[in-house]
């Protein structure tokens, strides 16, 4: 509809974030027209930059060999330390609780191996229903690893019947119902297939005020939404870095520890050489001393070509300003759902089971076909739109702030018009 797409140019002269975009490169069709790309959420963009990053460091490795660990001005000994400037701003953290390191599901055991400590009591662990299966089969593993059958403690939140999200106060009930014997809440920051963005903070409240502790799956969080993990005292979190990050496919991830364990030496966990004080590392002496902060639950030394990529990513992140992201991808998507709305006001052909309400979700919609979704999905397809289809019958939305414009959306809601008729 006309309104709609003056309303979007209007949006994109005024977008303070619409030159970075340029520092993105957009897949192109065979006849080199930029594709709409709303699959951030799956894999993020690659930036420019990240080209002559990587060869930097193939240079220093061609050139210096092993001496690239201390050869100057991005000595490999030391680089995962550049990325700490740039995660702490994102995630809302200070530089001693944030670590590039791993992947998410790596992360996610080493860190329930210190968290997750389970008593004859105090036992259970607690997920949301549907959870993306990495984590479901992390949980699964672990609590067998104790001896423990998941049938009995294991509990899984489901959302009331006929609706998609978890209420919060549905959260808080369950933890209360539990307080004796749940040992560790463990929840997605955003729900990967509904989009929910979860209240965090009182959920962290609730579920350490009755003794479990609380770790978080950031994976469609980071990036994406402001967070204060510190100021929320939440006990750890683990991320991927493909997403919202755009730092490449499979890329390093990222764990978070608050600072109240960054010195506790008794805190069980699994060890690795690069988590062992720096300063004393290359004595080769057997006894364990973990650095401070998560920085202590490093098991080896970096991957310096995939960090070179993430720390591109990173400063264009940083630089961007996580808070101006999420204004953008509040209008955004706001504006998403109202086009959406445009072409289905009484939701007959699309549900979006993601929340209405913009402060309960990223950057995401979940959009539920009444019928034929899997074809509406092939025809964004093959007019060069790049989307999500989730089964059973889920196409996910997301534009993302750092490179898609208004007129992207209208254009898209045009295409998906034409395609419900």
């Amino acid at each position: 509809m006309e309104q709609f797409k003056k309303q979007a140019q209007e949006y994109d002269q005024v977008d303070e974030l619409k030159d970075f975009r340029q520092q993105y490169h957009i897949p192109e069709d065979e006849q080199g027209a930029e594709k709409i790309y709303f699959c951030g959420n799956s894999l993020g963009l690659q930036p420019k930059a990240v080209s002559l990053a990587v060869e930097e460091e193939l240079e220093t490795w061609r050139t210096e060999g092993v001496d690239g660990h201390f050869a100057k001005p991005n000595p490999w000994w030391t680089y995962h330390k550049r990325l700490k400037s740039s995660l702490a701003h994102i995630v809302g953290a200070k530089e001693h609780e944030v670590v590039a390191m791993n992947n998410l599901t790596t992360n996610l055991h080493l860190l329930m191996a210190s968290f997750y400590r389970p008593t004859n009591d105090r036992y259970q662990i607690m997920i949301e229903g549907g959870a993306f299966p990495s984590d479901h089969y992390a949980v699964e593993s672990q609590l067998r690893w104790h001896g423990l059958d998941p049938a009995q403690a294991l509990i899984e939140l489901h959302s009331q019947s006929g609706e998609e999200i978890l209420r919060t106060e549905d959260i808080l009930n369950a933890i209360e119902q539990h307080a004796d014997s749940l040992a560790l809440v463990l929840l997605p920051g955003i729900q990967y297939y509904t989009g929910q963005f979860f209240d965090l903070k009182t959920i962290t409240e609730a579920a350490q005020k009755v003794g479990a502790t609380i770790g978080v799956d950031l994976a469609h969080a980071v990036g994406n939404v402001p967070m204060q993990l510190n100021n929320w005292n939440i006990d750890f979190a683990v991320w991927c870095s493909y997403k919202y990050l755009n730092s490449g496919p499979g890329n390093t991830g990222g764990a978070f520890v608050h600072e109240r364990y960054a010195d506790d030496t008794q805190l069980p966990r699994l060890a690795g050489w690069w988590g062992h004080r720096e300063e004393d590392r290359f004595q080769m002496k057997p006894g364990f001393k973990p650095m401070y902060g998560a920085d202590g639950w490093q098991l080896s030394n970096a991957n310096i070509l995939p960090l070179a990529a993430q720390r591109v990513s990173l400063e264009i992140v940083a630089e961007a300003g996580i808070d101006r992201i999420r204004q953008k991808s509040l209008k955004l998507t706001g504006f998403l759902e109202e086009c959406i709305h445009s072409i289905d006001p009484e939701g007959k052909h699309i549900n979006i089971i993601t929340p209405h309400n913009p402060e309960e979700r990223g950057a995401q919609l979940s959009l539920v076909f009444s019928s034929r979704g899997k074809q509406v999905f092939e025809k964004l397809t093959q007019s060069g739109i790049i989307v999500d289809w989730r089964e059973p019958s889920v196409i996910r939305v997301a534009p993302a702030p750092l490179y898609n414009t208004f007129t992207e959306v209208y254009r898209f809601n045009e295409i998906l018009r034409e395609n419900l008729s």
